[in-house]
């Protein structure tokens, strides 16, 4: 570990390979914790690398547990969390909406950090039991249309940075590395970040892998489609900014789309939003996001007709049925 901090301070970056070999090595525990942290906060001041990022990517994976879902040609759909803005679980919502428009969704997620709910959270508010299983995943996304991997249960090497993270109390790498761990490292990937800065790693990092990505930021700091501003989306097709208006939606107020104060309140929206109870605006906020998670999987649409794919999906009763279907599989 000496010489990678004596070339951090001599302002040189890490390669992949160097990255891949400290992430293993710390999951063996060869590393003393101060070193560990001494090393994340010389990243974070200057800013992590792709190279840097991912090969703690190829180290994450590599210590964590696999998952073979290529068969299916799933889609994620995930922000990076911490913008701070309590949101409802849109994306987790709008996965249901993809499910239910025929397309197959291999969510990733975890347990609220700063808002009130978390994907894992408001899943478990309806009685789901998360699996590693290879089989029962499988039945989920072909009976469901979507299977839900619980991070902790894969990500086994987090466990051990967890501590050192805890510890520094403030952002590092790794707090933007979770969606790119998805354990079935899926084809396709919508992922929301909090602003320009990080949809610029996430779209080199993507371009490095090499898959069917698409990247998003609203320009006032949500890390997904809110409405509330114009947004900038990127694939490896377009680049493009979007208003609200001209996907044929209305702007919204931030206080529209809160998520509550309680995991109680967040799960109520969640459900108003499947169930076609909810307000304009968090209806609304779902299928946006979901629509650009469908023109991922159909890049020849315009967004206009995607849109119109993601409300059939909620108002016909189709995502509702495949949220139900996937609570009976895993409850």
């Amino acid at each position: 570990m000496k010489q990678y901090l004596q070339r951090l301070i001599a302002g040189e970056t890490l390669s992949r390979q160097d990255t891949h070999d400290i992430l293993v090595g710390i999951t063996r525990e060869v590393f003393p914790h101060e070193q560990v942290a001494a090393l994340l906060m010389a990243m974070q001041t200057r800013g992590a690398t792709v190279d840097e990022m991912l090969g703690f990517r190829d180290g994450l994976l590599e210590t964590g547990k696999h998952i073979d879902l290529t068969a299916y040609d799933t889609l994620d759909i995930v922000g990076t969390g911490g913008d701070g803005k309590n949101t409802f679980n849109i994306s987790t919502c709008a996965c249901f909406v993809v499910a239910g428009a025929g397309f197959k969704v291999s969510k990733h997620g975890n347990g609220a950090s700063t808002s009130v709910s978390g994907a894992s959270n408001v899943l478990m508010g309806h009685g789901v039991k998360f699996t590693d299983e290879e089989d029962k995943l499988r039945r989920s996304l072909e009976e469901a249309g979507i299977c839900y991997l619980h991070a902790p249960l894969f990500a086994t090497g987090m466990k051990f940075v967890g501590p050192i993270r805890k510890a520094l109390g403030v952002p590092t790498c790794f707090n933007l590395l979770g969606p790119f761990i998805n354990p079935c490292t899926p084809r396709n990937s919508l992922h929301g970040t909090a602003n320009p800065t990080q949809l610029r790693l996430y779209a080199s990092m993507h371009q490095r892998i090499g898959d069917n990505y698409g990247v998003i930021t609203s320009y006032d700091g949500y890390d997904e489609i809110s409405l509330t501003s114009g947004f900038k989306f990127v694939t490896r097709h377009f680049e493009k900014v979007y208003t609200p208006i001209e996907m044929g939606f209305s702007y919204v107020k931030p206080e529209e789309i809160y998520g509550g104060k309680t995991a109680e309140e967040a799960k109520q929206i969640f459900d108003n939003v499947l169930e076609n109870k909810a307000t304009r605006a968090q209806t609304d906020v779902v299928v946006a996001n979901a629509a650009c998670g469908i023109s991922l999987m159909n890049p020849n649409l315009p967004i206009t007709d995607t849109v119109a794919m993601a409300r059939e999906s909620l108002e016909s009763g189709k995502a509702l049925a495949c949220l139900k279907k996937f609570i009976d599989i895993n409850s």
